[in-house]
């Protein structure tokens, strides 16, 4: 019988080591979690931040054009092409 005492109490004390370990792999993963949304949030920031940048950068190609640069001047003169497309666009519109 004492046998058996000892198999049971040996798999009871596997099993509270289990719980534990399962305790700390939710704590754990929980933590990880938590860190992935940060670096999701901080992704998503930087993606916005590079955005903007990249507008800012067009605007400021284009203003260097019109200030007499001769760099990027054919991307200023389409540019401003397609915007006076879309203003007689407007203006058609307008007009019926």
């Amino acid at each position: 019988m004492s046998v058996i005492v000892e198999i049971i109490d040996t798999l009871e004390n596997k099993v509270v080591k289990l719980i534990l370990k399962i305790k700390n792999l939710e704590k754990n993963n929980q933590g990880l979690k938590i860190e992935l949304t940060k670096s999701a949030q901080i992704i998503q920031d930087q993606s916005n931040e590079i955005e903007a940048l990249k507008s800012q950068y067009e605007t400021l190609k284009i203003a260097s054009s019109l200030l007499g640069s001769d760099e990027n001047k054919r991307d200023t003169k389409l540019k401003i092409n397609s915007l006076i497309r879309e203003i007689d666009h407007c203006i058609a519109q307008l007009s019926d």
